[in-house]
C-alpha cells in the first residue's frame, strides 16, 4: 500500500493534532500548506511550454480507431494554425498497444497504434503534443483482482460507475492512482517522450471511505474518516487539508516520474479555478509551469464575463505563466450533450473575452468522427485571426489598478456563498468599464498587490490576523479598500472573532449582530448633508433607494461625518394597507468612508498588533459597507446599487485611470503591456441573451472614445485597430491618446506601438 509522503508526524505538527483534541485554529494555511508542509519540488520549467498561442484538443472515444479520418484532422490542425496538441493516451481506453496489465487497450485498436500514428503527424506540423490520461473509472477485469482499488461509499459499498454502470469508479488517493497510473504515464513518456502529460479527472469522484482512504486519513490525522460536511468538524477540517496533500503528493509523485524520463516534460493536472476550488490556488500556482482552465462555455444564468473571470483567477496563482483556456464547441449543460455543436456566434463572444482577458485558447472536440460540422468553420476563423494578433497577445503583464480578492479560506472554512459577491462587484466593474485583476486571498502581500491602487473584499470573512496586517499594510503605503459585509469577522479556520480583524481599518466595531435577511428596508440618500457628495454621482435625483438583504449591525469607533446613506428600518410588506414605514429617518450609518494618512493608519487599535515601519505620509482611502450590496446587485442587479459600486471604486481610487471607455453598450475592457506595444481589448457584451445564452448573433455597438494614459517613459508609435485592420483617428497631449473606434462586433483591439 502506498502511503502519502505527508506523514502523520507533519500532520500533527501543521494542525496540532493530539489524540482527539484539535487546535486547528492556531495554525494558518499558509503554514500548514507551505512552511510546514514537505517542500515544493523546485524543478525546471520545459523550454516549450511558453511557445504555444492556439491549442487543439481530439479526445477519442473507444470506437475511433479504425473509424476516424487522421488525415483529415492533422490538416484542420494546419488550417487552423494551432501550435499544440492534446491527444488521447491511456488509463480509461488506451489508443496504443500498451504492456501494462490491467490498461484496457480500444476493443478497435487492434494492432495499431492510433496515438503514435497521432502524434507522429503532429510532430511533423511543428506542434507541442501532450497527451491526455483519465483514470477515473476501470473495468470488472480490475475491480476483480485489485478490490482496493475502487471507490467506496459512506455505506460501505463499491462504487459503479453513474453513467457507464459496467465500469467501476476508482479511488483517486489510493494505489490505482499512486502506482498503477505512474506506471502508465511512464509508459506513454518511454514509448512517444512528448512533451507533458495532462491528467484529467484524476482526483477522485468524490468522498471514498476505502481501506486506503480510511487507514492513510486515520495514520496522518488520528481521526476517523468524517461524515459530516461542516467545516468547523475537526475531522472535516483535517481531511479537507489532508485530501489536498494527499493530491500535490499524487501530481508531484506522477512528474517526478515523467521528468526522469525526459527531463523538458511536466505533468499538467486539470485543476484549480476560483474560490469554490478544493485546492490551495497558492500551492498550485507554486507547482504548475502552466495550467489549463477548464470553463468550456457557459451554462445556465452564466455570464459571458465568466471565462474571462476565469482566466484571472488563475493569474492571482500563476502570475504570467501562461494560462490556457479550454473551450468546447459543443453545448454544455448538465445533460452532457457531448456530441453537440454550440452556435458559432456564441463561441466568438467566448473566445473573445478569453483572449481578452489573457489566456491562449484550447478548443476541445469529443470523439473523432464527425456528426456535425458546423463548429469547423468558426473555430477555424477565429484561430486564424488570433495567429496574425500574436505578436499583440503575448502579454507580459496587465495595468489594471483595482484588484478584486477572492477567498478560498471562506469558500473552505466558512461555507458562505462566496461566489456571489465577486459576481456582483465583477458585474459592476464591467459595466463601470473599469480594468480590473483578481487577486488571491493568501497572496495579499506587497509582491502580489503593489501594482494596484486599491483592493476590493467582497464579503472576505476569513482573514487570519496576519492577512489583516498585510492590508493595513497595504494602506499605509498609499493604497486604498473597500470592504462588504462581515469582512474579516472571522479567522482563517471559519473561527467567528469578537471583533472584526480589520475594526481599526474600517473605523467600527462589530455590534454583535447579522441581520440575515431583511424584508422591504431601505437606504436614505443623505444629500443635504452631503450635497454632491461623489458616492452619490447619478443618484442626485434619488431620495432613498432599495437596501440590500443581510447587514451586519457595527458601533463607530470615531465620530464621522453624516454618513451619505442611512438605514431605513425594515416595514411590513402586507397586507398593503400596512406598507408604511414606522421609521421615516435614522443617523444608522449604512457606508463608512475614510481618508487616511500613514499615521493614521500607524495608530489602528491596538488589538490589530499593527508593526510600526516607517514610510513616507501617503493618502489611503477606505469604504465599508456594512451590508450585502455586493451579492444584492449580483441577485437583482439594481442600477443604483451598480452607481454606488462604481462610485467607490472611483473615490478610493483617486487617480487618473490608465484607459476610460466612452461610448454605448456593455463592454469588457482590458489593457495589457507586451515586450513592445501596449494593447487595450474591447469585448462587446452588449446582447439580448448577455445573462442567458447562447448568443444568435452578434450586434455591433456604435463608436468608441477610448483614453489611453501611457506609463511614463514610453512614447506611442503606430496605433492601429487589430480586428478592423486600420488605422484609427487619434488626438494626442501629451502622454494621453484619445483613439476614436468607429465600432465593435466582438472584439477589437487597440494596438500600440511603443
Amino acid at each position: 500500500m502506498t502511503t502519502s509522503t505527508f506523514t502523520r508526524r507533519q500532520f500533527l505538527k501543521t494542525t496540532a493534532v493530539a489524540g482527539a483534541a484539535v487546535a486547528l485554529a492556531q495554525f494558518t494555511p499558509r503554514r500548514l500548506l507551505a512552511a510546514d508542509a514537505p517542500p515544493v519540488l523546485i524543478v525546471p520549467t520545459p523550454s516549450w511550454v511558453d511557445k504555444p498561442m492556439r491549442w487543439a484538443q481530439l479526445t477519442l472515444v473507444e470506437d475511433d480507431p479504425g473509424k476516424f479520418d487522421l488525415a483529415f484532422w492533422l490538416d484542420y490542425f494546419k488550417r487552423t494554425h494551432s501550435d499544440a496538441v492534446c491527444l488521447s493516451g491511456g488509463g480509461c481506453v488506451a489508443y496504443y498497444p500498451t504492456q501494462i496489465p490491467f490498461h484496457h487497450r480500444s476493443k478497435w485498436l487492434g494492432d495499431r497504434d492510433v496515438l503514435g500514428d497521432l502524434i507522429a503527424g503532429c510532430r511533423k506540423l511543428g506542434m507541442v503534443v501532450i497527451v491526455r490520461t483519465d483514470p477515473h473509472a476501470t473495468y470488472d477485469d480490475v475491480a476483480k483482482a485489485h478490490p482496493d482499488w475502487i471507490a467506496v461509499d459512506a455505506d460501505g459499498n463499491k462504487r459503479r460507475h453513474w453513467a457507464s454502470p459496467e465500469m467501476w469508479v476508482t479511488c483517486g488517493l489510493g494505489p490505482y492512482n499512486f502506482e498503477f497510473m505512474t506506471e502508465v504515464k511512464k509508459e506513454i513518456m518511454s514509448r512517444y517522450r512528448v512533451d507533458g502529460i495532462f491528467i484529467n479527472r484524476w482526483d477522485g469522484s468524490g468522498m471514498c471511505y476505502c481501506e486506503h482512504c480510511v487507514k492513510n486519513f486515520k495514520d496522518a490525522s488520528g481521526f476517523d474518516l468524517p461524515r459530516t460536511n461542516n467545516p468547523q468538524d475537526p475531522a472535516r477540517r483535517a481531511y479537507m487539508l489532508w485530501r489536498q496533500q494527499r493530491l500535490f503528493d499524487l501530481w508531484q509523485t506522477w512528474d517526478r516520474a515523467v521528468r526522469k524520463i525526459n527531463p523538458d516534460s511536466c505533468v499538467i493536472p486539470n485543476t484549480g479555478g476560483g474560490a469554490t476550488s478544493s485546492l490551495d490556488m497558492k500551492r498550485i500556482g507554486e507547482l504548475a509551469p502552466t495550467l489549463m482552465a477548464d470553463r468550456q462555455a457557459r451554462h445556465g444564468l452564466m455570464a459571458p464575463w465568466a471565462i474571462g473571470m476565469n482566466a484571472k483567477e488563475y493569474r492571482a496563482a500563476l502570475g504570467m505563466k501562461p494560462i490556457v483556456g479550454i473551450f468546447s464547441v459543443g453545448v454544455e449543460e448538465p445533460y452532457r450533450w457531448k456530441d453537440s455543436v454550440q452556435n458559432g456566434e456564441e463561441i466568438r463572444l467566448w473566445v473573445a473575452d478569453l483572449v481578452a482577458n489573457g489566456m491562449r485558447p484550447w478548443f476541445t472536440k469529443f470523439g473523432g468522427v464527425l456528426h456535425d460540422e458546423r463548429w469547423l468553420k468558426p473555430v477555424e476563423d477565429i484561430y486564424r485571426r488570433l495567429a496574425g494578433w500574436e505578436n499583440y497577445l503575448r502579454n507580459e503583464r496587465p495595468l489594471a489598478r483595482v484588484g478584486v480578492v477572492y477567498s478560498q479560506q471562506t469558500a473552505w472554512f466558512v461555507g458562505h456563498q462566496v461566489e456571489d459577491p465577486i459576481n456582483g462587484w465583477y458585474q459592476a466593474l464591467i459595466e463601470a468599464r473599469i480594468p480590473f485583476e483578481l487577486v488571491h486571498d493568501r497572496l495579499l502581500d506587497a509582491a502580489h498587490v503593489g501594482q494596484f491602487k486599491t483592493l476590493i473584499l467582497p464579503n472576505v470573512v476569513a482573514l487570519s490576523d496576519a492577512q489583516c496586517r498585510q492590508i493595513e499594510e497595504f494602506v499605509r503605503g498609499g493604497g486604498s479598500v473597500i470592504a462588504t459585509h462581515e469582512t474579516s469577522l472571522c479567522n482563517e479556520w471559519g473561527v467567528r472573532r469578537n471583533n472584526f480583524g480589520l475594526a481599526g481599518l474600517f473605523g467600527v466595531n462589530y455590534g454583535g449582530k447579522t441581520e440575515a435577511r431583511m424584508q422591504n428596508t431601505y437606504l436614505r440618500l443623505e444629500h443635504e448633508a452631503n450635497p454632491h457628495h461623489p458616492l452619490l454621482k447619478g443618484l442626485e435625483d434619488a431620495p432613498r433607494i432599495i437596501h440590500g438583504v443581510s447587514r451586519v449591525e457595527v458601533e463607530p469607533r470615531e465620530k464621522f461625518p453624516t454618513a451619505p446613506l442611512t438605514l431605513i428600518p425594515s416595514y411590513p410588506d402586507l397586507p398593503m394597507e400596512m406598507v408604511y414605514p414606522r421609521v421615516e429617518k435614522t443617523d444608522i450609518a449604512q457606508v463608512f468612508l475614510r481618508e487616511l494618512v500613514a499615521a493614521d493608519v500607524s495608530r489602528l487599535t491596538s488589538s490589530n498588533q499593527l508593526s510600526t515601519i516607517n514610510h513616507p505620509p501617503s493618502h489611503g482611502r477606505v469604504v465599508y459597507f456594512p451590508w450585502d450590496i455586493d451579492r444584492t446587485f449580483w441577485e437583482v442587479l439594481c442600477v443604483d446599487h451598480f452607481k454606488l459600486l462604481r462610485n467607490a471604486v472611483e473615490w478610493a481610487t483617486n487617480e487618473e485611470p490608465p484607459v476610460t471607455v466612452a461610448g454605448p453598450c456593455v463592454l469588457d475592457v482590458t489593457i495589457w503591456r507586451q515586450k513592445n506595444s501596449l494593447t487595450v481589448h474591447l469585448v462587446n457584451l452588449t446582447n439580448p441573451m448577455m445573462m442567458k445564452g447562447p448568443v444568435r448573433e452578434l450586434i455591433p455597438v456604435g463608436e468608441q472614445k477610448v483614453r489611453i494614459r501611457l506609463p511614463e517613459g514610453l512614447r506611442a508609435k503606430k496605433v492601429h485597430l487589430l480586428a478592423a485592420d486600420k488605422r484609427p483617428r487619434v488626438q494626442r497631449n501629451g502622454a494621453e491618446l484619445t483613439i476614436t473606434v468607429p465600432s465593435v462586433l466582438d472584439h477589437e483591439v487597440v494596438a500600440i506601438d511603443v
